[in-house]
């Protein structure tokens, strides 16, 4: 079966230790995982602060890196990206596009998936092989729960995983906060609700969150960091991707995290 990765922007820049474990991941399951490099943002953050008819290259852009009917599936580790695609892309073609590109748009919308939908709807798969002995607490975040949703598919894959101590999540449904430009905009706010976040996540004596969006991990990891340097306990945000790639032979371990955090501090 070949399938697209769609790294998306933020994983791309922010989170590419995600991207590559989603790859991991799929090449694991006997896929064949292509990554086409004319891949770009799916233009969900221009579409939600009101600049739909600009978006419209950044659908056609998707469409010419993901139409090829060799592929498949297009899997995405984020639920918000591949929930932008499902839910606006062709709502966008409609109104501002001609027909080509919302036959374009419906095309490849109805072929991108988030990765626990792939793994467990077309794969069929709910046992992975990770293996990842730590307490972790998961956080349902609001595109995967609300637009895609996703239901408990990423927490069956995740009590299957070897070692794993999976933890619930008070107030699991909550939003941490993020929500894109909503972080900006609304500063007090979302400071308050990822306030709110960690100390659910705390609560819970895990050693790690994990989600499914690198924004809401990015958002909830940075404020666990800030309190971390306040005295608390550190708890480390870990896409969940990552944690199904960990094997016996190939275990996940915190290198690769904090070279990435350290990239990171670098450009801030």
């Amino acid at each position: 079966m070949k399938v697209a990765l769609f790294a998306t922007c933020i994983g791309d820049v922010m989170s590419p230790n995600a991207v590559s474990a989603t790859a991991k991941v799929l090449t694991r399951l006997g896929c064949e995982v292509v990554f086409p490099e004319t891949q770009t943002c799916c233009g969900q953050m221009h579409v939600n602060t009101g600049y739909q008819k600009e978006v419209l290259p950044q659908l056609d852009r998707y469409a010419e890196s993901f139409l090829d009917d060799s592929i498949e599936y297009v899997v995405a580790p984020s639920g918000s990206c591949a929930g932008a695609v499902r839910h606006q892309h062709t709502g966008i073609a409609e109104r501002f596009g001609s027909s080509a590109q919302v036959d374009a748009a419906k095309r490849t919308s109805a072929k991108t998936l988030e990765l626990s939908e792939f793994i467990i709807d077309v794969a069929g798969v709910i046992d992975v092989g990770a293996h990842f002995p730590h307490r972790v607490t998961y956080h349902p975040t609001c595109h995967s729960l609300r637009i895609l949703h996703v239901g408990d598919r990423p927490t069956t894959l995740l009590r299957e995983v070897e070692g794993i101590e999976l933890l619930d999540l008070p107030a699991a449904k909550e939003c941490c906060g993020f929500g894109g430009t909503f972080a900006l905009k609304n500063a007090e706010t979302s400071q308050a609700m990822v306030s709110d976040k960690t100390a659910a996540v705390r609560s819970t004596g895990a050693e790690f969150v994990t989600a499914g969006d690198a924004s809401c991990l990015m958002n909830i990891g940075g404020a666990l960091n800030r309190q971390s340097g306040e005295g608390a306990l550190p708890v480390q945000s870990i896409h969940f991707a990552e944690i199904l790639a960990s094997t016996r032979r190939d275990p996940w371990t915190p290198e690769g995290a904090d070279a990435l955090k350290r990239d990171k501090e670098s450009i801030s």
